[in-house]
């Protein structure tokens, strides 16, 4: 059985400058130099911690999907319980924060 060879940096760039363009986001707007004054990171630093994001995390949360019993079917699972940003806003607004 052959191993998977790790992306090349090459091919992680390629990877989440396509995945920023999708999002809407261009890299481009960053700037190439740092500003202490707004602190905003460089073109660099984000493609640099993108690509370390890209190259080891999501590996481990990948084959994650939530539980599904009923109506969907399993490939819709994540669709059908996506995650939440700020869950105990959610619960609170639900009724689920205070036990209803």
């Amino acid at each position: 059985m052959s191993q998977l060879q790790p992306p090349t940096q090459e091919q992680l760039d390629a990877y989440v400058g396509t995945r920023l363009a999708l999002a809407g986001f261009d890299l481009t707007l960053l700037p190439e130099q740092s500003d202490p004054a707004t602190g905003v990171p460089t073109r660099t630093q984000v493609l640099n911690s993108l690509r370390s994001f890209v190259a080891s995390t999501p590996a481990a949360i990948g084959g994650w999907s939530p539980p599904v019993t009923g109506t969907p079917a399993p490939e819709y699972a994540q669709q059908a319980s996506p995650p939440l940003l700020y869950p105990s806003i959610t619960e609170a607004w639900t009724g689920k924060a205070d036990g209803r």
